[in-house]
Formats: structure tokens, C-alpha cells, sequence
């Protein structure tokens, strides 16, 4: 299926005297589209008022204006689609949502221009919706290189701005399996510690004053205890950049195999660190209720696991 340009045409009908904002009013009139993308659209000249073309997203409305809104198709994405297997859990007109293998990058970068989640996801889904004015699939959450698990790539754009705003809005329960070495000071527990970047090294994330980082919460609950590892259930209820890593380490229980936050010497026969985004509550595209999704345990994880439970205490 081809997305071909549409028009959309609105009137203003505030009573007299009374104004809003462009952007505002356009938000409300389309909330399939972010408000950067309706800025977008504004700054690149696709929006009028009473035939007159402006670039001003702040411009301010009066009562019986009418404002014209060209919709144009998604332009083709520079990145060149890859052909590589993924593991589906769910797949539907708007979105797919998949267990990401570890040692996969999601996002292309400098340092990543081939192999990535994106790269996979465009050589599966060959004609996308577009998201932002680009035909390329909407990340809508974050996970680690070498985290594994479920992550949601919107489809189109009223798909993305929906799975978007509930990430916002902390409406998406998100469950990690976790190992870490050590054992918490109580079987469950709650970290509310603000997360920054670190004053050492601003490629790494670290606990900071509040006033110097972004509010943080994780709760854990233990599964399993080994003699020197714990097994954690580990609910982030805000998504800063490597917050589990981040607050594990601060409770002084890093996750295993973590040799930026946690020991640089592994504890354990592991290539990587034992995290695993295992299950994800959210409200699909257009649904009132809650859907819950599963990724199964990968091998390397499983058979450290398997390795801890018979091993002799």
C-alpha cells in the first residue's frame, strides 16, 4: 500500500476575541501527529490560513479563520533495508513488536551505519506509514546493545504517537529479568534515585542529586537466590537511559556481566549482562484493555541459570 498526500481543512470557531495558537489548535484537530511533526509541517510551508501560506507554528487564530493542512507522503528513508530473521511475538497493521536478540544496536549511528534493529525492521516491513515525514519504523522505547527482550516499532505515525504517549504517561507496565551479583538488603524494594550523566565520564549514566538528573523509580522483587547471585523480577517505572544497570548498581547489586556499572572482572561464564526485557503490559492501537506480551528466556541466559541451580551450595 502506497501513502499518498492528503489535504486537511479546518475552521477556527472561537468566539470572537478569543485566540489560541496554531500549533495548539492543529494538535487537537489531528492527534495522530506528535506536535513536532505538526511543527515540521508548519515550518516547511504545508499549512495556510485563509490561503496564505505561513511558517509560524506560534501564530495566533482568530474566530472563522480557516486553516488548510497539506499532508504530504512520507519521503523514501535514506537507510538501505536489510534482509535479517527476527523474532516476532506480535504483528498487526500498526505495529510489530519483537524479541530483540543481544548484541543488536536499535538505532543506526555513526558508529553503527548497518546491522541494526532498523535496518531489520525496514527489510521486514517493506511499505511503512512513516513516521515523522519519512518512511521508516517509529522506536518507540529504548533497549540496551546487549539487552535482550521485547521492544514495540510503531508502523506509522497515529501508532507511534499513541504507544508513545502511554510510555509517557507510565500506562506500560514493563517486567526485566534480572540477575545480579550479590544479594539486595530486602527481598523486594523500591530505588527512587534521580539519574544523570556522570561528572567522569558523560558517555555513562550514574545516581545524582536530584537537582543534577531526571527522576528515576525501579522496584524489584527476588525469585531466586543463589550463593552469590539473586535472580530479580525488576519493574523501571520511568525509562532513563540504563536505569536498571544504573540503580542495581547503586543498591550494590550490579547486574551480572555488567563490566561498565558492575565488576570489570565477569563472576560469571557470560558474554554479556544478564538482562532480559521479559514482559510488557500495553493497550494496543485503538483497544480500551491491557494485552500482556512474553519473550522467552534466550539460551546464553537460561543456561546460566541453569549452571547456578546445579551448582553445589
Amino acid at each position: 500500500m502506497t501513502v499518498s498526500d492528503r489535504t486537511e481543512v479546518f475552521v477556527y470557531e472561537g468566539e470572537p476575541g478569543e485566540k489560541t495558537r496554531l500549533d495548539i489548535f492543529l494538535a487537537n484537530k489531528l492527534p495522530e501527529f506528535s506536535r513536532s511533526r505538526l511543527q515540521g509541517l508548519i515550518r516547511d510551508g504545508n499549512v495556510s490560513i485563509n490561503k496564505q501560506p505561513l511558517t509560524k507554528a506560534g501564530r495566533w487564530l482568530d474566530a472563522g479563520e480557516i486553516i488548510e493542512v497539506h499532508i504530504p507522503p512520507p519521503v523514501p528513508s535514506m537507510l538501505v533495508p536489510e534482509k535479517r530473521p527476527l523474532d516476532i511475538v506480535y504483528e498487526d497493521s500498526n505495529l510489530v513488536i519483537i524479541n530483540k536478540p543481544a548484541g543488536m544496536v536499535v538505532h543506526p549511528s555513526p558508529g553503527h551505519t548497518a546491522g541494526t534493529l532498523v535496518h531489520a525492521v525496514l527489510g521486514l516491513i517493506p511499505d511503512l506509514g512513516g513516521i515523522g515525514g519519512e518512511e521508516r519504523p517509529g522506536i518507540v522505547h529504548r533497549l540496551d546493545k546487549d539487552t535482550s527482550g521485547l521492544i514495540v516499532v510503531a508502523k506509522n505515525e497515529p501508532a507511534h504517537t499513541w504507544l508513545q504517549d502511554q510510555f509517557r504517561n507510565r500506562a506500560v507496565e514493563k517486567i526485566y529479568l534480572a540477575l545480579v551479583d550479590g544479594h539486595p538488603p530486602t527481598e523486594t524494594g523500591r530505588i527512587e534515585a534521580a539519574i544523570g550523566r556522570n561528572s567522569s565520564h558523560r558517555k555513562l549514566m550514574g545516581v545524582v542529586p536530584d537537582d543534577k538528573g531526571r527522576e528515576a523509580i525501579t522496584e524489584y522483587r527476588t525469585l531466586e537466590k543463589f550463593t552469590d547471585q539473586t535472580l530479580l523480577e525488576v519493574h523501571p517505572h520511568t525509562g532513563r537511559t540504563h536505569q536498571i544497570r544504573v540503580h542495581m548498581a547503586f543498591l550494590g547489586c550490579p547486574i551480572s556481566g555488567d563490566t561498565v556499572y558492575g565488576r570489570k572482572k565477569r563472576t560469571l561464564p557470560i558474554a554479556r549482562h544478564f538482562l532480559h526485557a521479559w514482559k510488557l503490559k500495553i493497550t494496543l492501537p485503538g483497544a480500551d484493555k491491557q494485552r500482556e506480551f512474553e519473550a522467552l528466556v534466550p539460551d546464553d541466559l537460561s543456561q546460566t541459570l541453569k549452571a547456578l541451580r546445579q551448582k553445589p551450595e
